[in-house]
């Protein structure tokens, strides 16, 4: 009884929580973030405003309502990988599969890259996501966390989603982005050279 009880009280705070992300971004893209309030916000998803902020710490976190699921779920790509697959490469397929199929018409795309407190809580986020992979990936590797080819690493993971897609076919460029990290710029220029002759690296 006690389980059943638990997971229906999960239930009620997923419902919750989605609703007020639904109606913020609904708001939010309908009048501009800076002009909607969290009370309006938790008004017309039909809460208290406090228990909006049991949820959000912020305005700006409900625009990023699986800020924690994307930091497990890359977290779990490196410490879960399959076995004998690299860190490398496991981050690689990761981020092939989760991160390049961004759209850039996307509602929340379109509202982040047009709100510059938005722009400034993502990189933020972002930086949160870095220092938490830096330290799984010390842990796979038993390299120190502040070892340069581990902070290195995890630089070029929260950083390599943005050039894929801003390319034309953001997959491939991602897969050709971990093959210049493994490969090296020497071997990687030359092997394109030989595909396209009288090209300079």
């Amino acid at each position: 009884m006690a389980e059943t009880t638990t997971g229906r009280r999960e239930r009620k705070k997923a419902q919750t929580r989605q609703a007020l992300a639904d109606a913020a971004l609904r708001l939010f893209t309908e009048h501009g973030f800076d002009n909607v309030g969290v009370r309006e916000v938790a008004e017309a998803a039909d809460v208290s405003l406090s228990t909006l902020f049991k949820h959000f710490s912020g305005k700006e976190a409900l625009v990023f309502d699986l800020d924690a699921d994307v930091e497990s779920a890359l977290v779990a790509a490196v410490r879960d990988r399959a076995p004998g697959q690299s860190v490398l490469h496991a981050l690689r397929d990761y981020l092939v599969s989760t991160r390049t199929a961004v759209r850039t018409d996307d509602p929340t795309f379109v509202l982040v890259e047009s709100t510059p407190a938005l722009r400034d809580y993502a990189r933020r986020m972002w930086s949160r996501h870095e220092e938490a992979l830096a330290a799984t990936l010390a842990d796979a590797t038993g390299l120190a966390p502040d070892a340069p080819a581990v902070t290195g690493l995890a630089r070029f993971a929260m950083e390599a989603p943005g050039i894929a897609r801003a390319s034309k076919d953001p997959a491939r460029t991602m897969r050709d982005l971990f093959a210049l990290l493994e490969h090296g710029w020497a071997t990687t220029v030359l092997a394109r050279q030989e595909d396209r002759p009288g090209q300079d690296g």
